[in-house]
């Protein structure tokens, strides 16, 4: 039996020993953020996604394990444990496996087939495959009992018992599940009565695909239309005669001969095995749906918290709004909420000059530098209001603030929280959301880790999914995100300081409360004086947590305390100070790390060590761009086709990417019009967040689509994946008619395709 590390290891293409000594870490109690940065050395400088990847499998294996050991302790108290049986038992490698192989041997209700055995019904259906040319009622005639008192109930009890043998043989069931979900084909109707109720579903009314080319997308929106009873869904799993020759195959059965046992095999195919292949090919597309739109969910959420920050500006939000105002904060370059006002510029008050006079004062007063404008309703004209405003500073002679158009998404759910009433608890709801725009804007990281991330609006049929598996998995993210660019731990929040690696939501609070008792932290030792923050959490959080202006400048780096010595060593053997050492490019660079490496602290640790002291504290996220919307462009109306726009990418999916152009409603870039060679996934080519042009393809003002296309030589009114030559996959001819017509139709058509919208 292969161990747990070197099935890992073989899926990952990696040394055993690399997976054993994660392992060992992990049982050790250190984070997945630390092993990675710290550990490099015992793991072989493997990743998070790596060390995450052999934490979720580990715990598979292992319950797998479990699992082998409860069945064969189970199949052997029944004494019918062979040396054989075992073997297959202990190679399996999946649970479902083990379950097959556990299937004739697992405690149940009594069948019919057991009663029929119990009747010696067993003679007769050997009888009939014995004597394929006989008579079976004939044969059926010696095996009249109590229970079976006539030829057909005798047959019956036979074919039970034929059937049984079928559903429980594992090898067999395993056969004809694989060969069902790589040839099978899914088909969807409409539920008649519900074709206008169920439009958004309308290119599912008569479709067809093979199950193994099943997009994670189509997959959820197949089975979401069906759970909402407007689409009916037909498993296909091809030609039953092939099926059929399978079981009459491996049972030896004389089919050609009989028609009894032709008929047993076609029963026993219909009402066990197409009935148990039909449900696993049904849970393998849905754990494969799920685990694309998790993958989906995962790469948008990291793309955005990593967004660009503005940096520490001093920054005016507009959380724009019509009957109900603007509501308005200005923070300090901290974050600091300095003022809040609500004005009333739009319709139906439509105080523009007060509201620019008012927005114009405060900007003046503290500073501004930034204006971050809300993409929610009436965002463009707010935008245009926070450009008078800029245009009013620069006229009086002060410098011009730059508006920046936000996501506003999960701001609402932000302000509505517990952790927002802790923060300002005397402040209107409203004007929260505000002020959460605001920081966004400076460090999109430090404000949205305090929404739920399924809040944030990046996912794909997030509510479809399994929610445990969706919580865990942002939560990583979330992790991953934090830890990679660090956290200044006199500045953070608790809900910031509790992604840290090793802190807990307590530990959190006892910081900032220390913090707030004895003010800012001026060496990364004086954390160990937070209570409950022992040594352990020390050490897995110390070289994420960052000190500005600190005794040792080290602390603002991501050099962890460990290893402080070593760059002791490194500074006496340039004869400069650490001071000197730190941001000293010509120096560094001339350093060999083998030189300074030992026997706890090798190669890789040294070679981070040096990158660190050249850049210390290096922000990993990009520069901070906004998108500069076009002027007069401020509803779908105004969009011509051909027109180049630019815009912020705000999601990814598998089938494109949405683009906001300043519309009120985001543009879909079909994955065909997003590079003139094949993409096989939108997010090797664009990520959220990111500033892109685009051209207008076509504009369908009645429904609210946009189609775009970052080719910018495209052509309105040309196919759009005429241009890009990609490769036939399988099952792409058994589509219908109309599913091919549609696969070149508009681009903005893919979002419905896809099951969203209406």
């Amino acid at each position: 039996m292969t161990s747990i590390a070197a099935t890992i290891a073989n899926e990952l293409n990696i040394r055993d020993n690399q997976v054993e000594q994660a392992l060992k870490l992990l049982a050790e109690g250190n984070t997945v953020p630390f092993i990675a940065r710290y550990r490099k050395e015992a793991t072989g400088g493997l990743d998070d996604a790596q060390l995450r990847h052999i934490e979720e499998r580990n715990t598979y294996l292992v319950e797998l394990a479990e699992r082998k050991q409860a069945v064969l302790e189970s199949i052997e108290e029944q004494g019918k444990l062979t040396d054989d049986l075992k073997r297959e038992i202990l190679a399996a490698d999946t649970k479902a496996r083990v379950e097959d192989l556990y299937l004739p041997y697992k405690k149940r209700r009594k069948t019919k087939a057991d009663i029929a055995r119990e009747a010696g019904l067993e003679a007769l259906e050997q009888q009939l495959i014995d004597d394929p040319s006989a008579d079976p009622e004939t044969l059926a005639a010696a095996y009249l009992s109590e229970g079976f008192p006539d030829a057909k109930a005798a047959l019956d009890g036979a074919r039970a018992i034929l059937v049984d043998r079928f559903a429980t043989d594992a090898d067999l069931v395993g056969e004809v599940r694989d060969r069902v979900y790589a040839q099978g084909t899914m088909r969807s109707g409409v539920v008649e009565g519900k074709e206008t109720e169920g439009a958004k579903y309308a290119d599912y009314f008569e479709f067809s695909e093979p199950f193994d080319t099943l997009p994670s997308h189509r997959i959820l929106a197949l089975l979401r239309g069906e759970s909402e009873g407007v689409l009916v869904l037909d498993m296909d799993p091809g030609e039953e005669a092939v099926y059929e020759g399978m079981i009459a195959e491996r049972f030896g059965l004389p089919v050609k001969d009989s028609e009894w046992l032709a008929k047993a095999v076609r029963w026993g195919w219909r009402t066990k095995l197409q009935v148990s292949a039909n449900l696993d090919t049904r849970m393998r597309l849905k754990e494969k749906a799920e685990a694309g739109a998790l993958e989906v969910f995962k790469t948008n959420l990291r793309d955005v918290l990593l967004a660009a920050p503005a940096g520490q500006r001093a920054t005016l939000a507009l959380d724009p709004g019509y009957r109900n105002g603007v509501k308005c904060a200005v923070v300090d370059e901290t974050g600091k909420v300095l003022a809040t006002t609500i004005v009333y510029p739009h319709q139906p008050q439509n105080r523009w000059d007060a509201a620019r006079a008012e927005l114009a004062t405060l900007a003046a007063e503290h500073g501004v530098e930034l204006i971050a404008v809300g993409n929610g309703t009436a965002s463009r004209e707010s935008e245009k209001l926070a450009g008078q405003v800029a245009d009013l500073i620069a006229q009086a002679g002060g410098k011009r603030p730059t508006p920046v158009v936000v996501s506003e998404s999960g701001a609402s759910v932000y302000s509505a929280s517990p952790i927002a009433a802790e923060e300002f608890p005397d402040m209107d709801v409203s004007l929260r959301s505000a002020v959460s725009i605001a920081r966004r804007l400076q460090d999109p990281l430090a404000e949205l880790v305090k929404v739920d991330p399924k809040s944030i609006g990046v996912g794909q049929y997030q509510h479809d999914v399994n929610q445990t598996a969706l919580a865990q998995t942002l939560d990583a993210v979330v992790e991953d995100a934090v830890n990679s660019v660090g956290v200044d731990v006199n500045t953070a929040s608790v809900p910031l300081l509790e992604r840290v690696a090793g802190l807990s939501g307590t530990v959190a609070k006892n910081i900032v409360a220390y913090r707030d008792e004895h003010g800012r932290f001026t060496t990364r030792k004086e954390l160990g004086k937070v209570p409950r923050l022992g040594p352990k959490a020390f050490e897995q959080a110390a070289g994420f947590l960052r000190i500005q202006g600190g005794k040792n400048p080290l602390d603002a780096s991501a050099v962890h305390p460990e290893a402080y010595p070593v760059v002791e060593r490194i500074a006496g053997a340039t004869g400069l100070t650490t001071d000197q050492l730190i941001g000293n490019t010509a120096v560094l660079t001339r350093l060999t790390p083998a030189d300074f490496a030992d026997e706890v602290f090798g190669v890789p640790t040294v070679t981070d060590i040096l990158a660190e002291l050249d850049k210390p504290g290096r922000d990993p996220r990009p520069e901070f761009k906004t998108a500069s919307f076009k002027e007069g462009v401020n509803e779908v109306k105004d969009l011509i086709p051909g027109m180049i726009l630019e815009g912020t990418v705000t999601n990814v999916a598998a089938f494109g990417a949405f683009v906001d152009v300043g519309v009120h409603q985001d543009g879909l870039v079909h994955v065909s019009a997003m590079s003139h060679k094949f993409v096989s996934d939108p997010h090797e080519v664009v990520r959220s967040g990111q500033v892109v042009k685009v051209k207008v393809m076509d504009v369908d003002v009645a429904r609210n689509r946009i189609g775009l296309s970052l080719r910018l030589d495209d052509e309105p009114g040309q196919p759009a994946a005429a241009k890009t030559q990609q490769p036939r996959k399988k099952g792409q001819g058994r589509k219908g008619p109309k599913e091919r017509r549609q696969a070149n139709g508009s681009m903005a058509d893919a979002l419905k395709r896809a099951g969203f919208g209406n």
